[in-house]
């Protein structure tokens, strides 16, 4: 059945995505894409659709592709109500295994957070988090986000370089620049 599929699948995800939303990006698309529940242009939509909504990227990806995925896998699964029972579904798997997780072991990281052996282990997972995040960003930059014709790439790179500009050298508002991007998007595409 497909919502022990996506359990399953939303507690390696929870279990094994260090590094917050960005760096789960690749084993989401692994694991939910992978199973064909989403097509990958449909993921890179969840993926812009869940950075521009509140709240963190894995938890809205989780609770969209929940809401989305029985529907695509079944005809009898096109109700609302089981989209709504696989959001819920995805979401608390995504979460309980870091809630667990961190109850857990934070009494003994604060109570040992002067030991070598700790420091040593985040030592190790930052460099980690860094490559998973820009794994991330390699993930993304595929013809589903920049297209096939080079005219679409040429845009895309375009507005993916005046966007960066803007937030970065010109200190322009990230919601500003969204909006900015939409409309470029609208006019150019």
């Amino acid at each position: 059945m497909i919502f022990l599929k996506l359990i399953w699948s939303y507690l390696k995800i929870g279990l094994f995505g260090f590094g917050g939303g960005y760096a789960m990006l690749a084993l989401i698309e692994s694991e939910i894409v992978g199973h064909g529940w989403i097509s990958r242009q449909m993921f890179t939509d969840i993926v812009a659709v869940s950075q521009m909504t509140p709240g963190p990227i894995g938890i809205n990806s989780a609770t969209y592709i929940g809401y989305v995925a029985p529907m695509h896998s079944s005809l009898e699964l096109s109700s609302p109500l089981w989209g709504i029972l696989g959001s819920v579904l995805c979401t608390l798997t995504v979460v309980l295994p870091s809630f667990f997780l961190v109850i857990y072991t934070s009494h003994f990281i604060t109570r040992h957070r002067e030991s070598p052996v700790i420091k040593g282990i985040f030592a190790g997972l930052r460099p980690v988090v860094v490559g998973l995040i820009a794994s991330a960003a390699l993930l993304l930059m595929n013809d589903a986000n920049f297209g096939t014709d080079t005219y679409d790439v040429v845009c895309s790179i375009a507005i993916c370089l005046a966007s960066f500009c803007a937030v970065y050298f010109f200190k322009l508002h990230p919601i500003l620049v969204i909006c900015l991007a939409g409309v470029a998007g609208l006019l150019v595409f």
